[in-house]
């Protein structure tokens, strides 16, 4: 469906007025998509990313330094996440021998066993990109990478800081 439909509004300044419209539209209709399907896993989408992550550092420990680095949601509070998951024996979280200060975050069996369950049931395929070529979807990559990394004259934008 049209963003003019979908928003009720027939008419923008400009197209690039529209594509931030359309591009902020669509982020909040595939994050409900993803936490509706997600609590029939028990998780919310803030979780599922820390264990997608700790699946790609296995059988490597994590901080939550490096979570926060690499989360998608910014905004979310990586050590209560941390929490929930323990609680759920999808991660477990021991003190660095080396730096008692630092804790090591590890997926679970259990945390890995989840997150194959998920991808086993197709909920990851069903978010509107199979209606999209390879074409198609390679050439929404490049744009969106284009949109975050160029100001005009090639140098990298960075995420705002909050210190």
């Amino acid at each position: 469906m049209r963003i003019e439909d979908e928003i009720k509004q027939p008419t923008f300044r400009d197209e690039y007025q529209k594509a931030i419209i359309n591009l902020v539209y669509t982020t909040g209709w595939l994050q409900l998509r993803q936490a509706t399907a997600f609590k029939t896993f028990g998780l919310t989408l803030p979780q599922f990313n820390i264990l997608r992550i700790l699946r790609g550092q296995h059988p490597l420990p994590a901080t939550v330094a490096l979570l926060i680095d690499r989360m998608l949601d910014k905004t979310s509070n990586a050590s209560r996440i941390v929490d929930r998951l323990e609680e759920k024996k999808l991660v477990t979280r021991t003190v660095c021998p080396a730096n008692r200060r630092a804790v090591d975050i590890r997926i679970t069996p259990a945390g890995l066993e989840l997150l194959k369950t998920i991808e086993d049931s197709g909920l990851m395929e069903k978010n509107g990109t199979q209606f999209l070529t390879p074409d198609e979807a390679r050439q929404l990559n490049v744009l969106l990478d284009k949109i975050r990394t160029e100001d005009g004259d090639g140098t990298t934008l960075h995420q705002p800081s909050c210190e």
